[in-house]
């Protein structure tokens, strides 16, 4: 018997656990990675180390591969239209990979379709966006690289027009949007098929530290019935609209007047539904794996009344294996997922996912989990 080749451009951890998802569907997984250490190149048997941004490289790794799909958005647009040029699925496609890639593409086709966004422009220099402040409520203004941000990277959140400087330094295009009085942020995850097959995970909240994703809350307390539904049609009509195929992560403002804005777009599995692994009857990634073969979808319902999910962040304590002992004995229901990174502070090495009926006390074991295993809760 013969199972499909899904090909996956970079070897993270979203590579990793899109590849465990695999493995009970018989699903073999080849890997382009940039380095054998990666996170994923740990586990998956067939690895090319090798460039992505190369086309022959891109062009000899994806003979023998059924489907290419990605853990990240870096891939260069031209070059994956080389690969379906050469007659080989890329999903999703260039033509809805590049609105995750351009944030000025992505604002300018959202706007089109009808999807509700903060107010926006590219601008050119430091003076320019003086002169967008003042066509709004003046500073200050949130600026990003058009390309090429993540985790708070590539974002500033400037006052006036010198600070406004620094962005333009790189020499790369720069968007200016409004700050938005935002009451918390959430995120809409969904799941979208090459025949138009499209699910929808319950909408959750997102809260960053220091612009970097710490916990997710799901499904997100206190969304009223009507704002969850019209997340959920957004996300699934931009879906649609840009021809996502595989996983789509919205994430989204809910404002002080009650409604919600649309701030990033993520076509791949996303740290915003890695509650779903425990949490969720199907997990994203198993339902990305489904969505690139294009098989049918799994229910993305939830399995218990509230799931929450940390993320463990390197510190000063680099041995984290050691702490399993404490947190497994205090919480036989905890579920822990490392990524075989080496621990630096700030950076993210694992998450932790609780569930159960009562929202405090699975907070509060997710929390004190992530904290110990980082090494800032010893008790």
């Amino acid at each position: 018997m013969t199972f499909p080749v899904v090909g996956m451009v970079g070897g993270g951890q979203l590579a990793r656990m899109t590849h465990e998802a695999g493995i009970p569907l018989g699903i073999q997984f080849k890997l382009l990675s940039d380095t054998p250490q990666d996170s994923a190149a740990q586990v998956v048997s067939e690895v090319v180390i090798g460039d992505y941004r190369d086309l022959e490289t891109l062009r000899a790794f994806a003979q023998g591969c059924d489907v290419i799909t990605f853990d990240h958005e870096h891939v260069p647009t031209e070059h994956l239209r080389a690969l379906e040029a050469d007659g080989i699925p890329v999903r999703p496609g260039p033509d809805a990979l590049v609105h995750a890639q351009d944030k000025g593409v992505m604002r300018a086709r959202l706007l089109e379709i009808g999807v509700p966004c903060p107010r926006h422009r590219l601008v050119a220099d430091p003076v320019d966006v003086a002169r967008f402040a003042a066509e709004g409520e003046g500073f200050p203004v949130v600026l990003k690289t058009v390309r090429g941000g993540y985790d708070g990277k590539g974002v500033w959140v400037v006052r006036t027009v010198e600070e406004a400087a620094e962005p333009f330094r790189a020499g790369v295009p720069v968007l200016a949007e409004e700050k938005v009085d935002f009451v918390r942020e959430l995120a809409a995850n969904v799941v979208r098929s090459p025949h138009g097959q499209a699910v929808s995970y319950p909408v959750v909240e997102s809260i960053q530290v220091d612009g970097v994703c710490d916990t997710v809350i799901a499904p997100a307390p206190g969304l009223s019935a009507e704002l969850s539904a019209h997340a959920q049609e957004l996300a699934l009509k931009v879906a649609k609209e840009l021809g996502v195929v595989g996983h789509l992560a919205v994430e989204l403002f809910e404002t002080r007047d009650g409604r919600v804005l649309v701030n990033e777009l993520a076509m791949r599995p996303h740290n915003s539904g890695h509650w779903t692994q425990d949490g969720a009857i199907t997990s994203q990634f198993a339902n990305h794996v489904r969505a690139v073969l294009d098989l049918p979808l799994g229910d993305p319902r939830p399995r218990a009344r509230w799931t929450v999910m940390a993320n463990v962040l390197g510190g000063d304590y680099p041995d984290m294996y050691s702490a399993y002992l404490h947190c497994m004995a205090r919480d036989p229901g905890l579920k822990i997922h490392m990524y075989g990174k080496d621990v630096k502070p700030g950076r993210k090495v694992g998450h932790v996912n609780t569930y159960g009926d009562d929202l405090a006390d699975v907070r509060e074991r997710a929390s004190h989990a992530a904290g110990y295993l980082r090494g800032t809760i010893t008790e």
